[in-house]
């Protein structure tokens, strides 16, 4: 009972997360590789992703910027390219610690991003290569893609609602695109992960609900501190677990 109490909360957040609340996806997915297993926890992640990117463009498609998009996606593809190869026979043990270590990066960046003069940060061809592949690269891996994709689109400058809708057809679309990789290539994704999901659907839909009120009342600067603090612990765990 416990561990479907766990994951229903990781759908939830996951929701609030997809609604706009920037910052959760490395909780989301600390709850359910602590659950379900790191590799298998990225099946079971990725239908109920692309459910909640489906609410999140239908809810911001007004705001999208498809510049940015256009400009980031080709180097997330690649990322993701190089991810398909590199998980696919990593031991589970080894593919743990993995996905612990970038979740910790992940922490130490944002931590650093939050004190860094932004208006120096170039957007030139480097950066955004550098940013989208590891974007790509992390989001194949274990679903962590947040940290770096964040730092792409603050360095943009673009207002709020800009960047949720932008970074939603985003991941949307590169979701979209890791799907068949996830069900013929890794086998994480079945009708065993598939009927998880649909247990935890209402829990997503749930989630987007409370994040679309709370978007605009949130003290960001509470809320990021709080996120970095959990995420930090999620990944010490999971490495030491």
């Amino acid at each position: 009972m416990i561990p479907y109490i766990i994951t229903f909360i990781a759908a939830i957040i996951l929701g609030m997360s997809k609604s706009g609340l920037k910052g959760m996806g490395i909780v989301i997915v600390t709850l359910m590789a602590l659950v379900h297993g790191a590799k298998a926890s990225t099946g079971i992640l990725l239908p109920l992703l692309i459910f909640a990117d489906i609410l999140a463009v239908t809810y911001y498609n007004r705001h999208t910027r498809w510049k940015y998009l256009l400009q980031f996606l080709p180097w997330m593809i690649a990322g993701v390219l190089v991810a398909v190869f590199v998980g696919k026979n990593l031991p589970e043990e080894l593919f743990k610690k993995g996905m612990a270590i970038i979740i910790i990066i992940s922490v130490i960046i944002m931590f650093f991003w939050e004190r860094y003069d932004k208006s120096n940060v170039p957007k030139k061809l480097w950066f955004i290569g550098t940013t989208g592949f590891a974007a790509g690269f992390t989001t194949m891996i274990g679903n962590l893609a947040g940290a770096f994709t964040n730092i792409f689109f603050m360095a943009t400058r673009i207002p709020k609602n800009e960047f949720i809708g932008t970074a939603a057809w985003l991941f949307f679309i590169i979701n979209l695109f890791k799907l068949p990789f996830h069900i013929f290539s890794w086998e994480t994704i079945h009708k065993e992960s598939l009927t998880t999901d649909l247990y935890l659907i209402p829990g997503v839909i749930i989630g987007f609900i409370i994040g679309i009120k709370v978007v605009k009342r949130f003290k960001d600067h509470q809320y990021r501190k709080f996120i970095l603090i959990m995420t930090a612990i999620g990944g010490i765990v999971i490495l030491f677990k």
